[in-house]
């Protein structure tokens, strides 16, 4: 089924990094949860008000939410999917993570109403008639959200959305929320005690839970997550595949949205190649991560002496105390100015993110082990951190 609607709404659907197709996928999913969704506020809310119970009701509303969020979702796709403009040159895409972020708000709101609603219901109980058509409307509400879950969530893990993702949670905790209220029905008529207040409290639960979930999930890329550590291990073996590359450091990926990454990266080259064949191999590399990971790729040359035996030692020597003193730690552009009596050996320290609050410390105790033990050499040393 979901593949037949993918084939019917969505041309070209195979080609999930184009803007163009991702808002069409944003748009079927969009439709098909507010016509799901309306439905079910259509029946959920007649055998609510039939069967006088606050739980089947409030679902029933979760459900009109649900919609609206829809509506929400299909906006944030459509706007994500316009063009770059001189005000935002990057585009549009990070407009589909508000979309989830604002998704998530209307989950917990609803939570919160679900909540304050039960706990009423506890305190002035009323009788609640058991039907088999209310019965009936919550069996059918339990199968038709588990499958807009698996269809939610089938495309968003298809085109990479948080939003889409967001709404699929949603429509699991709504499955574990009609299910706790059919259960409550059940029990209601079979022993006449009315638990449909202490059902709602539990159902508040799990919505609230799914909200604040999916809330995390979309503000991450929002505040500048890390990126996917497998998607920069592919990116780093993909240039390091050139021969004219020896090694890459001060790696950064900008997300501006999904199918919109800007990569920058360094890339040391042997400093005796001629710079015309270097800049024309940096070109291919550049042409080649835009191909194959779509991004905006730009690679800063740094030459490298390799051919002097003495800053070959001088490298070596570093290398062995900065990794005595941390495995985590790393070093790159790495000069040596020679003297007389005295060399200056001027790099770039790389440490994690959460020992950069003792920088000048971790800069000042490295310089004074190398001086310690090489005599012969002065450290310049720039301490900065990784970004991916």
């Amino acid at each position: 089924m979901i593949q037949f609607l993918v084939k019917r709404f969505v041309p070209d659907y195979e080609n999930v990094t184009d803007p163009g197709v991702r808002s069409r996928y944003g748009t079927l999913g969009g439709m098909v949860g507010i016509a799901c969704n309306v439905f079910l506020f259509l029946v959920k809310f007649a055998a609510g008000a039939a069967a006088g119970s606050v739980s089947v009701m409030a679902d029933a509303f979760n459900n009109l939410s649900d919609a609206g969020s829809s509506v929400v979702t299909l906006i944030g796709f459509h706007m994500a999917g316009k063009p770059a403009d001189p005000d935002h040159p990057f585009g549009h895409g990070r407009i589909e993570y508000l979309s989830g972020l604002f998704v998530s708000m209307v989950i917990l709101l609803m939570g919160v109403e679900l909540f304050k609603s039960s706990v009423e219901k506890i305190i002035h109980p009323e009788s609640i008639e058991v039907t088999l058509f209310s019965v009936c409307v919550l069996v059918l509400a339990i199968l038709l959200k588990f499958w807009m879950a698996h269809f939610n969530r089938t495309l968003g893990d298809r085109i990479s959305s948080d939003a889409m993702k967001a709404t699929a949670a949603d429509s699991m905790s709504d499955c574990v929320a009609t299910t706790a209220v059919l259960l409550g029905m059940i029990f209601c008529r079979l022993t006449s005690w009315n638990i449909d207040g202490y059902v709602g409290v539990l159902v508040s639960v799990f919505v609230l839970k799914a909200g604040f979930d999916s809330a995390k999930d979309t503000i991450q890329p929002l505040l500048g997550t890390a990126p996917d550590p497998e998607l920069v291990s592919a990116m780093e073996h993909y240039v390091m595949e050139s021969n004219m590359v020896l090694g890459i450091h001060d790696m950064v990926v900008h997300d501006y949205g999904p199918g919109r990454l800007m990569v920058s990266l360094h890339a040391e080259v042997d400093s005796t190649n001629d710079v015309l064949d270097i800049h024309e191999e940096i070109d291919r590399i550049e042409r080649g991560m835009n191909g194959k990971f779509m991004c905006e790729t730009t690679i800063h040359m740094d030459p490298v002496v390799i051919h002097d035996e003495m800053v070959n030692k001088a490298r070596e020597d570093v290398e062995a105390i900065i990794k005595e003193m941390n495995p985590e730690w790393k070093f790159h552009d790495f000069r040596m100015v020679k003297g007389q009596k005295n060399s200056n050996l001027i790099f770039d320290l790389v440490i994690p993110a959460d020992q950069m609050s003792r920088a000048g410390e971790i800069g000042a105790q490295a310089a004074e082990r190398i001086h310690r033990e090489h005599p012969g050499y002065t450290a310049v040393i720039k301490v900065e951190q990784s970004f991916v």
